[in-house]
């Protein structure tokens, strides 16, 4: 069952790359008592979430700071290592953006996300979305139908929504 506005989000374990290597992080203790965005996206250095998604949100942090969004998070059914060097390399890291590998697609599974394409190479990938969470419920959701589209899922989009 794919989340809805209004759910709580599941717990689930990430990944991410700390002071002294991969690290392990419960979605719990990013979201808890915060206003955060989170958006998912098909995978590290493909076309549309290296040209669009990502920049998307680069280019509307400060506008979601100035509406209380304490954090972004980027999640893909990645390692941590891709999804490390992945934000340094557009930047996102240095925007504020936190990468968030889901290795296992434990938290793409649970909020109903997943997809696979054979002919592409990806098994349980994450569709493309976005959504505004408060204190651990989903406020605002944006779902793309189409994985290489980024309009709805957009961080304009979100900009926009709250």
């Amino acid at each position: 069952m794919t989340i809805s506005e209004g759910d709580r989000l599941p717990e689930a374990t990430l990944a991410r790359m700390g002071d002294n290597g991969p690290e392990q992080v419960q979605m719990s203790d990013l979201v808890a008592g915060k206003k955060v965005v989170i958006f998912g996206l098909p995978g590290a250095y493909t076309g549309t979430c290296s040209t669009a998604h990502v920049p998307s949100f680069m280019r509307t942090m400060d506008g979601l700071g100035a509406k209380g969004i304490e954090a972004v998070y980027c999640v893909s059914v990645n390692d941590p290592f891709v999804m490390d060097a992945w934000g340094k390399d557009t930047g996102a890291t240095a925007a504020g953006i936190g990468m968030l590998g889901d290795p296992a697609a434990e938290f793409t599974k649970a909020i109903g996300m997943n997809f696979t394409a054979p002919p592409v190479g990806f098994f349980d990938r994450s569709r493309r979305f976005a959504m505004m969470v408060e204190d651990g419920t989903v406020k605002v959701l944006h779902l793309e139908e189409n994985p290489g589209v980024c309009e709805t899922s957009s961080g304009e989009a979100m900009l926009d929504a709250i």
